[in-house]
């Protein structure tokens, strides 16, 4: 159950398997799985983008049926939640076309995501140099 019956809100521990899940979907390259984390009417933005609106733009974003052209890969380096205000942030490595370090800022409606906004740096690095050893 993606959230508590009475509240609507989510769990930490919900919150990370969401976030383990949209990451999944990329790595398979299922962009089913990967949006049903969203709600019906979210919006997913990588400022100073315009941002994507609703699940069906996003399943058609992540790949839709066809797929994307070349396979995606996302890691969590780090996932932190506020159940209180239902915001979670994760730092993350994405590889597309380029690979970048990032970090999103999510908000949750009814167990799903309605709001996902990224920040991301271009680098080759891997994680544990682009960090220069602010590890934590």
């Amino acid at each position: 159950m993606r959230e508590s019956a009475a509240s609507g809100k989510i769990t930490a521990a919900v919150f990370r398997s969401l976030m383990q899940t949209v990451a999944e979907g990329w790595n398979r390259g299922d962009a089913r799985l990967a949006a049903s984390c969203f709600a019906e009417n979210a919006i997913y933005s990588g400022p100073p983008s315009p941002p994507h609106r609703g699940r069906k733009a996003l399943y058609e974003y992540f790949g839709g049926a066809a797929g994307r052209e070349l396979p995606m890969h996302m890691t969590w380096h780090n996932l932190i939640f506020d159940p209180a205000r239902q915001i979670g942030v994760g730092e993350y490595t994405f590889r597309y076309r380029k690979q970048t370090h990032g970090l999103v800022i999510v908000k949750f409606a009814n167990g799903l995501i309605n709001n996902w906004r990224e920040y991301e740096v271009e680098s080759e690095l891997p994680w544990d140099q682009f960090i220069a050893g602010n590890r934590f």
